[in-house]
């Protein structure tokens, strides 16, 4: 159970009843600090990562499994964990054999949707090691690189989990081979995807791989309960509901919580105190097929993301061509960006899966028929959260 997000529900009270306590709670993109039913899953990372608390580095490994299975959830919460214990002077890890804790290797996390590029991953690293903020202008990839050298030099060293390593967003598998390589020695990794470890080359240069399986069913309602009850008024759903999200997810998480996001969304616009099975309908209605997910936009750059956000808005009737969906989003007063580079930009996302241009059946006109722009995520989700961040 989460304590915090219990907490925070009752400080965001106003005196006014309200569906919605807490919108992180409910967030597909959101991950908690004790994942549900991962406990063997943790063990064997833990058993994997288990020369760093004699002071050694484990070897590299792979983590793989479906989307929504939990992956980033378990190692974004592990890492946090492992991360704070090595860096807490104050604690202390003693178990039968070990009479003393030795230095240790830190833990650093990286998505590898928002680090493409070489000097995206060595200043995330970098960052992720040093006290001080890395500055992003005035310094070249390879300032970069000699300085987390230097940082490492004579140290433990640290182990870098990289997520999402085979997103169409995230660097290639030849260049993410180069970039382990240039990594200091005293660095190990472990690469997380989706893909059979036979059809992932990095895996060439790893010890071990570790499947993670879908949620099955009863434990995905659970997970569903669980956030509900933090991010939700008393009573606002049932158990019926959250079964029929949980057998239309099929074991996903994310998209199972993207419904229950949109869903709760809908009720709360409504102003009603509970979530119906219309509201449920409507949310998997609007979750599109084939869909990628929302933390997928999320790692777009800032720019990307407020073209996206104009897009959601957009009536269908203005994205029946990428000129008519560029001239939509370049009338907005608060898009101040050229055509050409909104244009640009739809390119780029749709090249990452983000949105999809899809060729009109019914064009009777000359040349090649117009390209509509469809969403590959619920824009209810994207939009609620963009705002909440802004």
């Amino acid at each position: 159970m989460d304590i915090a997000a219990r907490i925070r529900r009752r400080q965001r009270r106003d005196g006014q009843p309200r569906l919605i306590q807490d919108y992180e709670s409910l967030s597909p993109v959101a991950h908690v600090a004790e994942p549900s039913d991962r406990g063997p899953l943790l063990e064997r990372l833990l058993d994997h990562l288990d020369p760093a608390f004699d002071g050694t580095l484990p070897p590299n490994a792979y983590l793989y499994g479906p989307a929504g299975s939990g992956k980033s959830a378990v190692v974004t919460a592990l890492f946090a964990e492992l991360e704070r214990l090595c860096t807490d002077r104050s604690s202390a890890i003693h178990t039968s054999t070990r009479a003393a804790t030795p230095a240790a290797p830190r833990f650093v996390y990286v998505d590898g949707r928002s680090t493409a590029s070489e000097f995206e991953f060595y200043h995330a690293v970098l960052n992720a090691l040093v006290g001080e903020a890395v500055p992003e202008h005035g310094i070249s990839t390879d300032d970069l690189r000699d300085r987390l050298h230097d940082v490492l030099a004579d140290s433990p060293g640290a182990v870098v989990a990289v997520d999402h390593v085979d997103d169409p967003g995230a660097a290639g598998a030849d260049e993410l081979i180069d970039r382990f390589a240039s990594l200091p020695s005293n660095v190990s990794w472990l690469a997380v995807g989706r893909a059979e470890p036979g059809d992932v080359a990095l895996t060439t240069y790893t010890a071990t791989a570790v499947a993670v399986d879908p949620y099955r069913r009863q434990t995905l309602v659970d997970l569903l309960m669980e956030r509900m009850s933090a991010g939700l008024a008393r009573r606002a759903v049932d158990h019926a509901l959250a079964r029929r999200v949980a057998d239309w997810a099929d074991g996903n998480a994310h998209d199972a919580l993207a419904v229950v996001f949109v869903a709760a969304d809908r009720a709360a616009r409504a102003d009603r105190r509970t979530i119906g099975e219309g509201d449920v309908d409507a949310a998997i209605e609007e979750v599109p097929e084939p869909r990628v997910s929302l933390g997928r936009a999320f790692a777009l750059p800032e720019n990307r993301q407020v073209v996206l956000r104009r897009l959601v808005d957009l009536d269908p009737a203005d994205r029946e061509s990428v000129t008519e969906t560029t001239a939509a989003i370049g009338s907005d007063p608060e898009v101040d960006l050229s055509p050409g580079t909104v244009k640009r930009f739809l390119y780029e996302m749709a090249e990452v899966g983000v949105v999809e241009r899809v060729q009109s059946e019914e064009w009777g006109g000359r040349g090649r028929p117009p390209s509509r722009v469809e969403l590959r995520f619920p824009p209810t989700a994207f939009r609620r959260l963009y705002d909440l961040r802004q």
